[in-house]
């Protein structure tokens, strides 16, 4: 999921201007990156394995194989990321061209019995995801092709969501993928995936047609409704790190020209009045929904003590104001609404990089308002413990899973992993923001503390539930503890049909892994 914190930053800034928000034009250009061998004296790592690897790729890819030492380098493996914490020392990065160059990278790091990394668009903050140490890193940025059908769009790992938008919008249409500019097509897509217009259309994984993947023999196959049906519901929120390297989505599309937006903002008073509105929002159930969703966050000025929140959302059609966010505006204190396009209001959105140093932790509730609203007391009150910490930026953000979103993915044929009963949800979420590395077993107990502890209250109450999203879980968390058992034990067997030899379990070893 997106910096959501830098989602209300952005908010706050829109709003304080008190202009209308301007759309960003400019065109995406994708770029090749071509490098050359670079010698070096700086070691390979401690593994002859790695070693091994590296002079595997050196000699099949010589002009797309980087060391340490260069600024491509640095590129690649520190600005990258827009985490600090995500910034890693690979020994070695290959970035192929092909799906062919990324099934001999995988070939010869499986040879080598070599640790390894993947990067689509590097946007999931759990360490070690997708970068290493002392291991090599395949970096996806090439793989970027697109190419628009009539009621699909094919689309390269190496793209983002903006790139994506950008392509369909001379076609009037929208994929389901993600919020911010800079967030990657493979991530989210793998992870489950929200959007704004979940309520309609169901999640990113729920709209992939079909998939190709390079598994870790080096084999290439395609996943689909036809062909290899189990990994292609195996790769519906089964994360992106468990069963191979996919080259190639084709996701449905939607004719949707424009949309309508609203940024609003909510004083600290009006906070308790604006979570009983998400709630509410979870909790529309219509037949034929019309596409909404929005992003709603409270965040603490540490300097004052004081919150406020922020709501983006976002209406398929040209209603303006939007009308499914008319609970929000009877009680917003200001607001800029807008009809634009997915793409030009993508563009508002975007992560620096290496600005912050970042955790994300949550848990989900039954849609509850006083519940809600306790629980965004409780972390207000909480903050207080690590007020000193330099650079800090709290927020609370809720997140809707209304039953229809579910209902998409259970009624369509295939299903996903996830398993959720149809009923309104709120992820309840900690994004919090830090600067200095000193300060990140401080910030990490306590968002791990503090979160449990208010899990275990909710669930004596019996408003818990245990579903975790994967793309918001903790570097902590067990992102498959709320996916039911059976479900787990029949991606252990899809894993072990597909990757006999452990590859993406022994030498890919990041992230949320099927154990």
């Amino acid at each position: 999921m997106p910096s959501l914190l830098h989602l209300a930053t952005i908010a706050t800034a829109i709003l304080a201007s008190a202009a209308p928000a301007t759309a960003t034009t400019t065109t995406t250009t994708t770029t090749t990156t071509t490098t050359t061998t670079t010698t070096t004296t700086t070691t390979l790592g401690s593994s002859k394995n790695v070693l091994c690897a590296c002079k595997k790729l050196s000699k099949s890819f010589p002009k797309r194989i980087i060391y340490p030492g260069s600024d491509q380098y640095t590129a690649q493996a520190t600005d990258a990321y827009w985490d600090k914490r995500a910034a890693l020392s690979p020994s070695c990065i290959v970035v192929p061209n092909t799906a062919d160059e990324v099934a001999t990278a995988v070939e010869a790091i499986s040879d080598c019995n070599a640790p390894f990394a993947v990067r689509g668009g590097g946007h999931m903050n759990v360490v070690g995801s997708n970068n290493i140490n002392n291991g090599v890193l395949i970096a996806l940025e090439n793989l970027t092709a697109v190419k628009v059908n009539s009621e699909t769009v094919e689309v390269g790992p190496g793209l983002t969501w903006y790139d994506v938008y950008t392509a369909l919008e001379p076609h009037d249409r929208v994929a389901i993928g993600g919020r911010l500019k800079t967030i990657g097509v493979p991530g989210l897509t793998l992870i489950g995936g929200y959007h704004y217009f979940n309520n309609k259309y169901g999640f990113a994984m729920d709209n992939v047609e079909s998939y190709d993947v390079v598994l870790g023999n080096g084999t290439q196959v395609v996943a689909s409704r036809e062909a290899n049906r189990d990994l292609f519901w195996a790769l519906k929120g089964g994360g992106g790190n468990n069963f191979g390297i996919v080259t190639r989505f084709v996701l449905r599309t939607y004719a949707v020209p424009e949309v309508s937006t609203t940024i609003q903002a909510f004083d600290e008073a009006a906070v308790p009045g604006f979570l009983a509105a998400v709630c509410e929002a979870a909790k529309l159930d219509k037949e034929r929904p019309v596409a909404a969703g929005m992003v709603a966050t409270v965040t603490y000025n540490v300097t004052t003590g004081v919150t406020s929140a922020s709501l983006l959302g976002v209406q398929e059609g040209v209603s303006n104001p939007p009308d499914q966010f008319a609970n929000f505006s009877s009680i917003s204190s200001f607001a800029i609404n807008n009809v634009t396009t997915m793409k030009e209001w993508s563009s508002n959105f975007d992560t620096p990089t290496q600005m912050w140093r970042i955790q994300f932790t949550h848990r989900t509730i039954k849609a509850d308002a006083a519940v809600l609203t306790s629980l965004y007391e409780a972390w207000k009150d909480a903050v207080a413990e690590i007020a000193d910490v330099e650079g800090l930026a709290p927020t609370f953000v809720a997140n809707v899973i209304s039953p229809n979103a579910v209902r998409v993915g259970n009624t369509n044929g295939i299903g996903n992993i996830w398993g959720l009963e149809e009923e309104p949800m709120i992820i309840w979420q900690f994004s919090t923001s830090w600067s200095l590395a000193r300060d990140d077993r401080r910030v990490e107990t306590w968002g791990r503390v503090t979160t449990e502890r208010l899990h275990a209250l909710n669930r004596r109450k019996g408003v818990a539930s245990e579903y975790i999203y994967m793309g918001d879980a903790g570097d902590w968390q067990d992102a498959f503890a709320g996916v039911p058992r059976a479900n787990v034990a029949r991606l252990k067997r899809i894993q072990r049909a597909y990757d006999p030899e452990r590859v993406f379990t022994r030498l890919n070893t990041g992230g949320f892994k099927l154990t």
